[in-house]
Order: structure tokens, then C-alpha cells, then sequence
């Protein structure tokens, strides 16, 4: 036998060394019977001699202490006769009695003494016994290793969890998307963990401390899932989507108020969940889990877990389990939280930023659109103006500052503000820009860098003044359909404080369309922007409608069905001149 699993410390070691040395002192002495008996009574192992029909001839005082079991009541009988809580193991003492080779098993089961959660393991190793050429029996020799097997067991566990956890965290919290990362935590619970799961969080507009306050709960279930034996009837309890309210006191309710897993059954009919009762058991459920959300010291949500038919009820492995996995799916289902109100914060100040443009002159006509990204960047920084100056001109400037989220938008802002202040002045385009940039590299907090483009459009003379700050090209739309881009010297970003800016200035007469855009109308991942800039070239497009109908074939043509990065186009047209009885308002 392998010493680990006997388990003897060196005070057993310096017992056995005793013992070895009593014996052959008394063997010296011809006392031979004295030695075996004081060898058998005196030693930890249990020992046992069975008969051939595998009765109990002898049992010495360690064995029927790891088994509780008297001697008296052990003698004549098997050991399942004795204690059939213990899973013995015939068939290997009838394999050793046949062939007489020596066999070592492992069993288990309960003592008279334990209690009923309570479980033992023992070493066993047994030997053919013969007597003038005949089997005469078997001799047992018992160690207990059930702390070792704990250990064991205990460390499997160990191991099982940190690999389950590893696993969960490559596939729960792909994207900054809460629907799907919740998602992603049910699919991965089901079937590891549960038949059934369910993910509810705490709605983005409730007010904060909601998930605390005593009462009644109300969250947003945002995943299920089912083993599919249980698909069919899963809808009977909640769909995804829906908004779901959790009494007070109930399992849920407690749990989130709590901080605390709470573990139910659907027979406990007393708990204000009763409602769902005769659902759980028609599907079989006999043990509910209910466990928090919990992230950076708040509870977001919950997770209910349930199992039916022969799966085995939560233990306390299991919760710790779940435990685990929660707060580490919490964590994502929080980033994805943020990253929605960030984002929509971002989105919505852009939106009403780019909702109140100037209004131009009423010679030139004009429309925009602005398009968020459709992937998962944060929004950028996109922007577009309009100014009304003197003479019957327009300012049209068209900008992009780089970075995304709420930082770009604020930033954008504050382009937009200087840029009319500039604007003013009734500077030429080089010029504005020129001012623009010094003014923002004298600020105090430096804004981030932004290309921009500006077209001075001058109905009487029907011509146009450009000027850019390393922003792409315009486009203009021909009459017959074509696409010019006009080359407009490209000078550094504002806000790097290098100034050097350049104006073009080309015919601009009625029926032709002035374009001016974005990087996300055209750029594609991967792809040269000459390539990209000639797909804008070689559209054809009708110049004479609606300027809206216009801007949507533009984006059908160019843009994919989920955008690289946000979009922001203008479109403007000169309108005819007023006849000569006609007075153009100012």
C-alpha cells in the first residue's frame, strides 16, 4: 500500500518500529501466538479474516472502531449484513479467493456513528488464505483515508471552479453590449451549472439605490436559457425583454436587497413567489438559486438558476460556484452598462449639437444627415455648421475631431463656438482657419486636434472659396451626373499650431450640388483612401430633385449596412436667382 494514502504520521511510523521490536523479542522467547495477537490488536489497521462464503472469522479492535460496528455482531456475518451503509466489494474478495491474487479497492459509506451527510472512505487490501493445498479464506487489511480523500476532493473541486471561471472568462463579456453579455452568462451556465437560467438587471433609467429600497423589485430580464427538454415550456415563466416585477420578500427581491444568494424551493409556498409554483413543477423544478449581480460594491441584477428532474439540488459547492461566476459576469455587465450611458450621453449631446446648425442664406439650399457608427467604436466627433454672412454668402464647414465618446463631442462643441465667433470677422476661409487654430492652441486645456473643411459659397459671383485643414476633399455633383472632387491643398489639423493654410476657389453655378463629408462616408479598414475617395468619384447621381432623396442614395451607395465610424454629410445647391420683380428677402 502506498504510504500517502495510509495516511500515518511519524508517530504512527515510531508505534509500528515498537511494535516490530516486541515482536521479535517475543519471538525470541517461543512465544509465538503472544506476537500475533499482540500484533493484531495492538496495531491501527483494521484487520479482518473472512471464511470462503466471506463471513467474518475475526475482526481486530481498530477495525470495528472505523466501523462502529461490535465484534460480537460483525462475527458470522458479511460486511453488508453488518453495515450496509458501507459499499463493499465482494466481487474483488471472490476475484482474490479464485485466483489468489492480492487485490486493493477502495470503498465507502456511513458508519453507524456518522450522520447522514457525513461519509467515509477506507483502503482496503485482502489476501488468500491456504491450508494443506485449499482455500481456507481471506485476510482484510483496512486504513482510513478519509481526510485524505476530503483533500482530494477538495482540490478537484479547486481545479474544476478555476478552469470553469477561466472558460467564463473568454466567453462571458465579448462586446460592450449588456443584452448580449448577459446572454453569453446564461448560455454558459446551462447545462454546466443549471437546467434553467435567467438574468435580470436593474433598468438603466431607475433611479439610483432602486435595487436597496424595501419593497418591491423591478428589473429587466435580459437572458434565458434552458436545457432543451425545458425550451418548450421556459416561456410560462418570463421572456426576454419584458420588465418583471419581484415582490417584496420574495427570493429575488431578497436576494438583491441583500447582497446574498438566496436558495428556494418551489414547495416553500409561503414565499410570495408562489405565483410561479405550479409553472417550476410543471417543468420538473425542484431547486431554485438565486444569486446577486454584484460589481465594484453595487448590486446590478440577479441570476436565478434552477434544476429539475434527476439533476441533484444546489449545494454549498454549487453556490460558491455561481458565486464566482457572477461576480465575474457582474464586472462585464457593469462595463457594458457604463458604456451605454457614456455612449448614449455622447450621442445625444452630438445630436443636439448637430440639430442646430445656422441657417443659411435663402439663395442656397441645403440638407445633412448624421449617422452613428453601427459597430461597437464609441461615438466620434463628427460635425457640421452653417453661417450666415453679409452679401448673400454662406460659411459651410465641415469638421472631425479625432477621438470618440463624450470627450470629442464637448470638444466638437467648442470647435463649433469658436468657429462662429472666427466666422464673424468676414475673414476668407484660409484665414478663419488660420484664427481658428491659434485660438485653440492659446487655450488653457488644449482641445484634441480636428480636421475641418470650409466652403464659402457666394451665390452672385456662383462660385465657391475652400479651405482645409487636412480634411478630405469636396465633392461636386454635376448636371450630367458626374462627380468632381476639387483638390483642396490639405494644411495640418487645428489644434496643432502650425497654421499654413491655403484657399482654392472654383465656379459653384445653379443645378450642381455641393458634397461635403466625413472620413466614415468613405474610408474602409484596410483600404488605400485613393481607392475609397474614387468610389465617391464614380458615383452617378441626379442633381435635380430633393436634396434629402439625394443625400439617401449617396449612403446606400457607399455606406455598408453597419458603418466603421460615424457619418456626417451636407449637401447644398444654389437655388435661381429671384426674376426681376421679385425682392430676395435679407
Amino acid at each position: 500500500m502506498c504510504p500517502d494514502a495510509s495516511g500515518r504520521d511519524d508517530a504512527d511510523a515510531l508505534h509500528a518500529d515498537a511494535l516490530f521490536d516486541a515482536a521479535a523479542a517475543a519471538l525470541a522467547a517461543h512465544s509465538t501466538d503472544q506476537v500475533l495477537r499482540g500484533v493484531l490488536n495492538g496495531t491501527s489497521a483494521g484487520i479482518v479474516i473472512l471464511d470462503p462464503r466471506l463471513r467474518h472469522l475475526y475482526a481486530n479492535p481498530a477495525f470495528t472502531r472505523m466501523t462502529g460496528v461490535p465484534a460480537a455482531d460483525l462475527l458470522g456475518r458479511t460486511l453488508a449484513e453488518a453495515l450496509p451503509e458501507v459499499a463493499d466489494r465482494p466481487d474483488v474478495q471472490r476475484q482474490v479467493l479464485d485466483d489468489g491474487q492480492p487485490r486493493e479497492v477502495v470503498i465507502s459509506g456511513r458508519t453507524h456513528a456518522d450522520a447522514p451527510e457525513d461519509r467515509r472512505w477506507w483502503h482496503c487490501a485482502y489476501h488468500r488464505l491456504t491450508a494443506e493445498g485449499g482455500r481456507v479464506g481471506l485476510v482484510g487489511i483496512m486504513l482510513e483515508i478519509t481526510e485524505f480523500r476530503q483533500q482530494q476532493h477538495d482540490l478537484e473541486q479547486a481545479r474544476h471552479r478555476l478552469s470553469l471561471l477561466d472558460t467564463a472568462a473568454t466567453r462571458i463579456g465579448t462586446t460592450l453590449d449588456v443584452d448580449m453579455t448577459c446572454a453569453e452568462l446564461a448560455d454558459f451556465i446551462v447545462p454546466r451549472l443549471a437546467d434553467l437560467a435567467t438574468v435580470e438587471v436593474v433598468p438603466s433609467d431607475a433611479p439610483h439605490g432602486t435595487a436597496t429600497r424595501p419593497g418591491a423589485l423591478r428589473l429587466r430580464r435580459t437572458a434565458l436559457a434552458t436545457i432543451p427538454t425545458l425550451t418548450a415550456r421556459a416561456h410560462a415563466v418570463g421572456v426576454t425583454g419584458e420588465y418583471v416585477r419581484h415582490p417584496a420578500g420574495s427570493a429575488v427581491q431578497r436576494c438583491v436587497a441583500n447582497g446574498s444568494p438566496v436558495l428556494w424551493r418551489p414547495g416553500d409556498d409561503e414565499r410570495p413567489e408562489a405565483e410561479h409554483v405550479a409553472e417550476y413543477r410543471a417543468m420538473g423544478v425542484h431547486s431554485l438559486l438565486v444569486v446577486p449581480l454584484t460589481a465594484r460594491g453595487h448590486t446590478i441584477g440577479a441570476m436565478t438558476l434552477a434544476r429539475a428532474g434527476l439533476t441533484p439540488p444546489f449545494g454549498e459547492e454549487d453556490t460558491v460556484l455561481a458565486q464566482d461566476l457572477a461576480g465575474r459576469a457582474a464586472i462585464s455587465v457593469d462595463n457594458a452598462s457604463r458604456y451605454a450611458r457614456s455612449q448614449g450621453i455622447a450621442l445625444e449631446l452630438q445630436r443636439a449639437l448637430l440639430a442646430e446648425p445656422g441657417s443659411p442664406h435663402p439663395n442656397l439650399e441645403m440638407a445633412s444627415r448624421y449617422l452613428p457608427s453601427g459597430t461597437s467604436a464609441v461615438v466620434g466627433g463628427d460635425w457640421y455648421e452653417t453661417i450666415r454672412l453679409p452679401y448673400g454668402r454662406t460659411l459651410l464647414a465641415m469638421g472631425d475631431v479625432m477621438g470618440h465618446g463624450i470627450e470629442a463631442a464637448v470638444d466638437m462643441s467648442n470647435y463649433r463656438s469658436i468657429l462662429r465667433y472666427v466666422a464673424a470677422t468676414d475673414l476668407p476661409p484660409h484665414r478663419i482657419l488660420r484664427q481658428l487654430d491659434t485660438l485653440i492652441c492659446e487655450e488653457s486645456e488644449a482641445s484634441r486636434p480636428a480636421t475641418c473643411l470650409l466652403a464659402l459659397t457666394d451665390p452672385a459671383r456662383e462660385r465657391c472659396a475652400y479651405a482645409s485643414a487636412g480634411h478630405l476633399p469636396p465633392a461636386l455633383l454635376g448636371e450630367d451626373g458626374g462627380t468632381e472632387l476639387i483638390n483642396v491643398p490639405g494644411g495640418p489639423p487645428l489644434g496643432t499650431c502650425f497654421g499654413g493654410y491655403e484657399l482654392v476657389t472654383s465656379p459653384f453655378r445653379p443645378g450642381q450640388v455641393l458634397l461635403l463629408y466625413t472620413d466614415g462616408l468613405v474610408e474602409r479598414r484596410g483600404e488605400d483612401i485613393d481607392v475609397s475617395l474614387a468610389r465617391l468619384a464614380d458615383l452617378k447621381l441626379p442633381v435635380a430633385g430633393d436634396l434629402d432623396d439625394l443625400l439617401d442614395e449617396v449612403l446606400r451607395g457607399l455606406v455598408p449596412q453597419a458603418a466603421e465610424d460615424d457619418i456626417a454629410v451636407l449637401a447644398a445647391r444654389l437655388r435661381p436667382r429671384p426674376g426681376p420683380d421679385v425682392v430676395e428677402p435679407t
